[in-house]
C-alpha cells in the first residue's frame, strides 16, 4: 500500500486527492458533507460524486429524496472514469448509495482510478443498517441495496468499516463480543476491516477494532449519551488519511477515534444534534483526547 512517511531532508509530501461517493445534505454534518469538510481541512482535495440528495438526516424529520436517474448517474461517473488526473487520486471512499444499481457505475470508478494509479485505496463504508431502537429489520437501504453493497463493493475493498450490525448483516453472524466481532471481521477477507461501535471491554465504553494485515487493534473510549449522527463517517474518512499519511494501523485508528470522540463531546457539550464541525475543526486536524489502545490477540479469536 502506498505511504507517504516523509525522509529527512525531504520536500513535504503533498496529499493526494481522495473521490467520495456518498449522499448529501442540505444541512447538518453527515454522510458526504461533513466527510467532505474534514478531508479538505486536512489537507486532501475531495472529488466528491453525491449518490442522493437530502434536506436533512432522515432520523430527524421526513424529507424530500432526490436521486439520480441510473444511467445519468453511470454517465457522470463515466466522465469521471476518464477525467484528466484521475491518476492523481490517492483513494475512493464510497458510503451510502441512492439504489441498488449504482453499485455498478462506482465498481468501474474504482477500477479506474486503480488503472490510472494502482497504489490507490478503496474504502467501502457499507452504510446500510443499525441496531432498530423499535423492532424491524435494522436495513435502511433497500435489501437489493444491501447485496449489491455486499456483493460488489466490499469484495473489491481494501478497506470496509461496517459498524456492529452492518458487520453482524453483511457475515450472518451474532456479535455480541469482541472476539465475535474479529471473526466475522475476518471472514469479511478484505486487508483491512475497521467494526465501529464494537464490543468494548470495559464498561460505559465503545470500541472500534480493527483487523489488519499484521493483527488486531482495538481503541476504547467513554460512552456518550446521544451522539449525534455521522460519525461513521468521519472515523472512516480520518483512518484513510491518517494511512495515507504513512501511520501504522494502530496510530492511524487511534488518532482517527480521538478526533471523532472529541468532536462529538465538543458537540453534545453545546446541546448540538449535529457534529459541529465549523466551530470545533481542531478536533479534526489534532485531538486532545484520550482513547486507549490495545493489540488483540489473534489465536485467541479464532479458537
Amino acid at each position: 500500500m502506498p505511504t507517504m512517511t516523509q525522509q529527512p531532508g525531504s520536500p513535504v509530501p503533498q496529499k493526494q486527492p481522495i473521490l467520495v461517493i456518498t449522499s448529501q445534505v442540505v444541512r447538518g454534518g453527515i454522510s458526504g458533507r461533513g466527510l467532505t469538510f474534514a478531508l479538505e481541512r486536512v489537507g486532501h482535495e475531495v472529488w466528491f460524486l453525491p449518490t442522493i440528495l437530502l434536506p436533512w438526516h432522515p432520523g430527524q424529520g421526513k424529507g424530500t429524496r432526490i436521486v439520480p436517474p441510473t444511467d445519468a448517474f453511470a454517465a457522470i461517473a463515466e466522465d469521471l472514469a476518464r477525467a484528466p488526473g484521475l491518476g492523481e487520486i490517492g483513494a475512493v471512499i464510497s458510503g451510502y448509495l441512492g439504489n441498488a444499481e449504482q453499485a455498478s457505475a462506482i465498481e468501474g470508478i474504482v477500477q479506474a482510478v486503480r488503472k490510472a494509479n494502482p497504489q490507490a485505496l478503496y474504502l467501502c463504508d457499507p452504510v446500510i443498517g443499525d441496531f432498530p431502537a423499535n423492532g424491524g429489520s435494522g436495513l435502511y437501504v433497500p435489501e437489493a441495496t444491501a447485496e449489491a453493497v455486499r456483493d460488489r463493493l466490499i469484495p473489491m475493498a481494501d478497506i470496509v468499516t461496517p459498524n456492529r450490525f452492518e458487520l453482524g448483516w453483511l457475515t450472518g453472524r451474532e456479535i455480541e463480543s469482541e472476539l465475535q466481532a474479529l471473526a466475522a471481521a475476518r471472514l469479511l477477507g478484505n486487508e483491512r476491516v475497521v467494526v465501529t461501535s464494537s464490543p468494548a471491554l470495559r464498561r460505559n465504553a465503545i470500541a472500534n477494532l480493527l483487523a489488519g494485515p499484521r493483527g488486531a487493534v482495538a481503541t476504547e473510549h467513554a460512552v456518550i449519551a446521544d451522539p449525534p449522527k455521522g460519525t461513521g463517517d468521519l472515523i472512516a474518512g480520518l483512518f484513510l488519511t491518517n494511512l495515507l499519511a504513512g501511520l501504522d494501523d494502530e496510530e492511524a485508528l487511534k488518532r482517527a477515534a480521538a478526533s471523532v470522540f472529541e468532536l462529538v463531546a465538543r458537540s453534545v457539550k453545546k446541546g448540538a444534534d449535529e457534529l459541529l464541525f465549523a466551530e470545533e475543526q481542531q478536533s479534526v486536524v489534532r485531538a486532545m483526547a484520550l482513547v486507549t489502545s490495545r493489540r488483540v490477540l489473534e489465536s485467541r479469536s479464532r479458537a
